[in-house]
């Protein structure tokens, strides 16, 4: 029964793998034929393939065998029989995470109490490819730029042939020119490594490499496009550091990425996204419940080394999240409070809900995702005096300490960003200037997939490192066709402009563009900013032209 049991989770793992990797390999025929909107659903869709397959799996290990109560040794031997089943398999690190997932769903048992799951992984997969590597490498030192730029685009298998391909040659040229991405000295076995699958991403086909220069390695991202006319197009190489981890960023949509060895396309991104995690960068191709594995793993590690205390994170309290944070690690932890306060006026339900629709969503780079855990435990004397009588207080429902633990029953958790109603008032002039223009394209991005961002407040929104605005309080967000953007009509009597209410009537979901700028900005300063650079977003026929264009499913790019 053992090697059965062990058996029948793998096979619901392989079966998860495979449909994942058939609903990925859609983008490329969505790409060939052009069709996005197709493109946009298969990665709708592929984000709950994992959850299913768990389920599918907990319900033929519950017809086939007795899993009514936990048998310690048995699940023991389950465990040891489910790693031997590993030996050269080419996703151990996925697989074993799937093992995790069913089993903590069949004994709803967790984390924090758990010794019958990989906390840690087993296999390694430092040196894990497949037998067709999965980066290829050139050598435009022997064999010629031109020639190698040109075997780099005709190998990335896209399935169109490019238009024009020397124009596309020249316009990589010119962008390595212009970017100054070459050192001074080449070694002597200077190489371009490119890995063999695109990634795929709304209307952009990525071909992502790095440059290999001696011990020196530098990212090399050529974004291709489809034109009008079903032909492939260079639209420009991607290599400046900030702008390549934005496009690795989670405030974006996963890329769509064919690969048989995620690991090894890990691997290949952390050389020269140093910024970025295991965690991260799983997540990003579209494994996001390994990254919250990694995530997790990392976590673990950060608490065994630190001793720093978590605390309030900095910002407006919001009214509807408990917010703390480490101040060592470059995360949130957010916690939905046992009750609101007016004028808030939504459920537990509801907020969770429209975490899952952002995470659904493309975000555009400006919606920031958010791992979800069920029961995380937290060693209880790393809190704050302050923080910790905060969780009992105001979310009393979802907090317990088991022991030195402190366990949360449910809470998000994302990357931090400093508040930009605190990055406003200490940025110079500059900072102000670019930051009100990163607000309103915010807005207007968020817009265009979609979506109405809700609370407009700036204490909403976060600033990333790389001086990118993010929005992060969903509990008011709703789809943008459902919103009645209004202008306000005219006042009838001279008396209606003094008077305490407004002279017309205002429904549920009306929207009034003119009034964001005074509604928005207590500065004055701040708010002649906005309205010189987002003239636009003030203006309801900005709002309803977009409503159109959205339900017509033609989005914006």
């Amino acid at each position: 029964m053992v090697n059965d049991i062990a058996r029948t989770i793998l096979d619901g793992f392989t079966k998860h793998f495979d449909i994942f990797r058939t609903t990925t390999r859609e983008a490329r025929e969505n790409f060939i034929k052009g069709d996005w909107m197709a493109s946009r659903r298969a990665a709708i869709r592929r984000i709950s393939l994992y959850d299913t397959r768990v389920r599918e799996t907990i319900d033929d290990l519950r017809q086939h065998f007795d899993t009514g109560s936990l048998n310690t040794e048995l699940w023991q031997e389950v465990k040891f029989r489910y790693m031997g089943l590993l030996y050269q398999h080419l996703q151990p690190e996925l697989a074993e995470t799937f093992y995790n997932s069913v089993f903590v769903g069949l004994f709803e048992r967790h984390f924090y109490n758990n010794k019958f799951i990989f906390v840690r992984p087993s296999v390694s997969t430092e040196r894990l490819d497949s037998d067709d590597p999965v980066y290829r490498s050139f050598y435009p030192i022997r064999e010629g730029w031109r020639h190698t730029l040109t075997r780099i685009l005709e190998e990335a298998n896209l399935g169109l042939s490019f238009g024009n391909l020397r124009h596309d040659v020249r316009t990589i040229v010119a962008d390595i020119r212009r970017q100054k991405i070459l050192p001074k000295h080449l070694a002597r076995h200077f190489q371009i490594q490119m890995l063999r699958p695109p990634f795929y991403r709304n209307r952009v086909a990525n071909l992502v490499g790095r440059i290999i220069n001696g011990p020196d390695r530098y990212p090399f991202i050529l974004r291709v496009r489809r034109n009008e006319e079903g032909k492939a197009y260079v639209e420009n190489l991607v290599s400046e550091c900030n702008k390549v981890s934005s496009m690795f960023t989670s405030a974006r949509a996963y890329f769509l990425v064919e690969t048989e060895v995620p690991s090894a396309v890990v691997r290949f991104l952390l050389d020269f996204l140093a910024e970025k995690t295991a965690a991260d960068l799983y997540t990003q191709i579209g494994f996001h419940k390994q990254g919250k594995a990694e995530f997790y793993r990392d976590f673990l590690d950060h608490l065994q080394r630190s001793s720093d205390l978590f605390e309030t994170a900095p910002g407006s309290k919001g009214m509807v999240m408990l917010v703390f944070t480490l101040p060592s690690y470059p995360y949130v932890f957010k916690v939905i409070r046992d009750h609101f306060r007016p004028p808030k006026d939504t459920t537990r339900k509801a907020v969770i809900d429209r975490y899952h629709m952002v995470k659904q969503h493309d975000r555009v780079g400006r919606l920031s995702d958010a791992w979800e855990f069920s029961y995380a435990a937290f060693p209880l004397d790393r809190f704050t005096d302050e923080l910790l009588e905060e969780l009992k207080s105001e979310v009393a429902s979802q907090v317990s300490i088991e022991g030195e633990q402190l366990v949360i029953k449910h809470l998000f958790i994302e990357r931090r960003l400093e508040p930009l109603n605190l990055y406003l008032k200490r940025a110079d002039a500059s900072g102000v200037q670019h930051a009100i223009k990163e607000y309103g394209d915010a807005i207007r991005d968020i817009a265009a997939a979609g979506i109405f961002a809700g609370d407009l407040l700036v204490k909403n929104f976060g600033v990333t490192s790389y001086g990118r605005v993010v929005f992060y309080d969903y509990d008011e967000i709703q789809p943008l066709t459902e919103c009645n953007f209004r202008r306000i009509p005219p006042p009838r009597y001279p008396e209606d402009e003094m008077a305490a209410e407004p002279w017309y009537s205002v429904g549920v979901n009306d929207i009034f563009p003119e009034e964001f700028a005074v509604f928005l900005f207590g500065d004055k300063e701040h708010r002649k900013i906005f309205e010189e650079l987002h003239p636009d977003l003030l203006d309801a026929w900005y709002w309803q032209d977009l409503q159109r264009l959205i339900a017509e499913d033609r989005f914006p790019d």
